[in-house]
């Protein structure tokens, strides 16, 4: 059964693993010399500008009083350079980082795309492939101004709140003390909603995940919705996972948008008690403070909650990133159950002679759908699999191609175990056409041409003309060079397969697999292409799936697979003479077109 449907919420992590921020860490890694100038250069402008309140009071105590308008101005021209050094310097880091990050997002994207394209088929027959599809895209972007900008920000910031406090501390210790009893206000804040704020976003992710598959399912199926006027009741289902999406959005920014307040609000209060217990001290009797010295002072409290603001931001982007980081390392981690044996050879170039030795298989454990499947197709052989409908006959053709691992037996090819050699030479040798014959975006030269990109275009043509493809892509605006969409909606059903058709012939494959692959062809089409099909067939091993029985009558022989086994095999008229399960399938067929 397929799990984390559109409905349901993916299982939620109590706490989160310190390993995948090290794991982060390695994508950093690259650019730590980049990072570390970065961060050096915003230091130094940062020491600088910590200047900036020490003219603003050299001004007021020596320079106004003295009349001395020199250095007044000279004052006044060190603060615009310092301003321009530091404007430059953020331009450099936001310019440089920007960069850093969008390869830092490239090569996590590129990570789980390319171990997506390794997965099994079983990872996505479990899956909607909107709620895959969210954490290639999504959830990557989503840290995107963690990487960009929140590091640096971060580790530059810290210096900064150093810097200041030791300003503060050198103008006056008892004002310093007083600033800094804030700190443990803020500190219970974080306390309070650190857990509340980290759940809030991984239930966000998880409605974004639900409404990002739906959306997706509704797509690929809108005509079915369509024809069965169901877009009302889509409308509701989609507003329902929209409205839940906007709740758990709502309730993770709640939390993030208490930081923000919190330190505003704390920073007004200590800054009220600096400025009222500043201006007594100015006004006692003996003081050592200045009217210079408290704007200044001022200036500095300004800057120290200005950092500890980034900070309580970052913590927020942290927290945030977390809870997709945590769906991201997820999905790179999902173990590749079909993969090359540690030993694994490469195929010797296949003759086409195919083994089952015992073979059993089940999706899910407890429910076996072959069991101990035996026979042997010689090299050139047609081998027809006919049956009902969930008997196991693409499952058979499935494992030949390795795409799911068997339970127990072997498969042989050529005598050679297929889970003992490297999956790629394996799949480059042998030709699959399925019932949907998928056709991507892009000319039907590009698609034809797709499992053999070394192909000619007279190659590409004289495959489409054995197949009887080349009449229909011929009448077309551009001909072969007609832009389709994907899955070839422009296409009939029959000529999607056509061209599915000459694909695996250009591919020449030593063994061939057709699953339905002529079911979407019409009568008159199917005459004409009964030549192009034996010529498909000729010289190479062909395992043949059909419910239209009149396709594979020639076939040297036919199993007929019910219940996970073989109940009969033998060719066409050897099993009309058992009147068995085949015989009674043959006739209804011809009953029917009766």
């Amino acid at each position: 059964m397929a799990r984390n449907r559109y409905d349901m919420d993916e299982v939620l992590e109590d706490s989160f693993d310190l390993n995948q921020l090290k794991r982060l860490a390695k994508y950093i890694s690259p650019y730590k010399k980049k990072m570390v100038g970065i961060i050096f250069l915003m230091l130094s402008a940062s020491a600088l500008t910590m200047l900036i309140p020490i003219f603003f009071q050299r001004i007021m105590d020596y320079y106004i009083p003295g009349k001395n308008m020199k250095m007044i101005v000279t004052m006044g021209l060190m603060t615009l350079a310092v301003a321009a050094y530091s404007a430059v310097s953020l331009g450099l880091k936001i310019k440089t980082m920007s960069v850093i990050g969008q390869n830092i997002i490239h090569a996590i994207r590129n990570d789980i795309f390319c171990h997506l394209q390794e997965l099994p088929f079983s990872y996505y027959d479990d899956r909607p492939h909107g709620k895959i599809q969210v954490r290639v895209v999504n959830y990557v972007n989503s840290i995107s101004d963690l990487l960009s900008n929140g590091i640096v920000n971060t580790i530059t910031d810290l210096c900064n709140l150093f810097f200041i406090i030791i300003c503060m501390l050198y103008y006056d210790v008892r004002l310093t003390l007083l600033c800094l009893c804030g700190l443990p206000l803020l500190a219970l804040v974080i306390v309070f909603i650190k857990k509340k704020q980290r759940r809030a976003w991984q239930v966000q992710s998880n409605k974004q995940s639900n409404l990002n598959a739906y959306i997706a399912e509704s797509i690929n199926g809108i005509w079915v919705t369509q024809s069965f006027v169901r877009e009302e009741e889509n409308t509701g289902i989609f507003n329902h996972l929209s409205r839940n999406y906007r709740q758990s959005w709502m309730r993770a920014v709640m939390f993030n948008f208490t930081m923000g307040p919190s330190v505003d609000m704390i920073s007004a209060i200590t800054t009220a008690f600096i400025y009222i217990l500043g201006i007594r001290w100015i006004l006692a009797p003996d003081t050592t403070l200045t009217v210079g010295v408290l704007i200044a002072f001022t200036a500095y409290i300004s800057r120290f909650w200005a950092p500890i603001n980034t900070l309580a931001n970052f913590y927020n982007s942290l927290l945030t990133a977390i809870s997709y980081l945590e769906r991201i390392f997820e999905t790179i981690d999902e173990p590749v159950n079909v993969k090359d044996a540690k030993d694994a050879t490469i195929m010797p170039p296949i003759e086409g002679k195919v083994e089952f030795k015992d073979v059993s298989f089940s999706y899910e454990e407890g429910q076996k759908i072959l069991n101990k499947i035996n026979f042997t197709a010689q090299k050139g052989e047609t081998y027809a699999i006919v049956g009902p409908t969930g008997a196991g006959k693409s499952t058979i053709v499935n494992l030949i191609s390795r795409f799911y691992n068997v339970d127990s037996g072997q498969i042989l090819i050529d005598g050679v175990d297929i889970s003992k050699v490297t999956i790629r030479s394996l799949r480059t040798q042998m030709g699959v056409m399925m019932q949907d014959s998928f056709i991507f975006a892009g000319t039907i030269m590009d698609n034809i041409r797709y499992g053999n990109l070394s192909a000619t275009d007279e190659q590409v043509v004289e495959a489409a003309k054995t197949v009887c493809a080349h009449d229909f892509i011929s009448q077309m605006e551009n001909g072969y060079y007609t832009e389709v969409n994907e899955r070839g909606s422009r296409l009939s059903a029959g000529q999607r397969q056509l061209i599915s058709f000459a694909r695996a012939l250009l591919a020449d494959p030593k063994i061939l697999i057709l699953d339905e692959a002529t079911s979407s062809i019409d009568t008159e089409t199917e005459t004409l292409l009964q030549k192009g099909l034996n010529r498909l067939l000729e010289d190479r091993t062909s395992f043949i799936i059909a419910h239209r029985l009149s396709t594979i009558k020639n076939a040297d022989c036919i199993m007929y697979v019910d219940k996970g086994d073989i109940l009969e095999r033998g060719n066409h008229e050897e099993l009309l003479a058992k009147k068995g399960e085949y015989y009674h399938l043959y006739m209804s067929q011809f009953d029917f077109l009766k």
